[in-house]
């Protein structure tokens, strides 16, 4: 270690204060880095804006769908607002027209058959061609709804629980606002199940007559009148459901 030095200050020689030294002068910033110092609180500023509207579109969402955020003892409360369940059901009116499609494909399959069977008047007219012809339209009319002219795929899925009469499920979802126990919903199944019976006797019929006898064709005829009528009304229902 160093020895400790000792500095003599004379009497004679003058006595100079030391103060601390001053701060450098800094240049000017340039006006590149003054817009950025300048821009750095509005920065902060729109990080809050940001911050802020995520906010309002996060309240927005839950006064929407407040059963996705609260359990439904919450939802009990309301605010006068319209909510998802009004929404759906504006969206169901608007894709109507997709929903009725197997109604009136359906319906259009029963009338050509019906054609068919009423515009030839002599029974030598009618061949085997002509009657598979009748037999097919009108199967393509039951929409998989009677259980014997399901072919062996759809037989399949209907035998692991899944959905496959297209009537039954038009009526599900039409019908998915309404509460089970509502009467327009009530009536649109009773109209599918009348809907049902009639293809399956008219399928029958059409299976087992005699085409080539006029008594015969008549009886398919008026069947399919009959079902036609059940379609309507099946249509109505619908309609009903869907409120247009």
């Amino acid at each position: 270690m160093s020895p400790a030095s000792l500095c003599l200050i004379s009497p004679s020689s003058p006595v100079t204060a030391r103060f601390p030294p001053k701060p450098p002068i800094l240049p000017p910033l340039s006006p590149k880095h003054q817009q950025q110092q300048d821009q750095q609180p509005l920065h902060f500023s729109q990080l809050r804006i940001d911050v802020s509207r995520r906010e309002t579109a996060l309240l927005s969402i839950i006064a929407l769908f407040p059963s996705l955020f609260f359990p439904a003892s919450a939802t009990a409360f309301s605010i006068g607002i319209s909510g998802p369940k009004d929404w759906l059901r504006e969206q169901k009116k608007k894709a109507s027209k997709f929903l009725l499609a197997p109604i009136d494909a359906s319906r259009n399959s029963l009338r050509a058959a019906y054609l068919s069977l009423t515009t030839t008047n002599n029974n030598s007219d009618f061949a085997v061609k002509d009657l598979e012809e009748i037999q097919t339209l009108i199967r393509s009319a039951v929409r998989d709804c009677v259980p014997q002219e399901r072919n062996s795929f759809v037989t399949f899925q209907a035998s692991t629980g899944v959905e496959v009469c297209t009537f039954r499920l038009v009526v599900k979802n039409a019908s998915s606002l309404l509460d089970d126990k509502d009467p327009v919903k009530l009536e649109a199944e009773a109209d599918l199940s009348e809907l049902i019976r009639s293809f399956t006797s008219l399928n029958g019929m059409a299976n087992q007559a005699d085409i080539q006898l006029p008594s015969s064709r008549q009886k398919v005829a008026d069947a399919l009148m009959n079902t036609i009528s059940s379609l309507d009304k099946f249509e109505q229902g619908i309609k009903d459901c869907l409120e247009i």
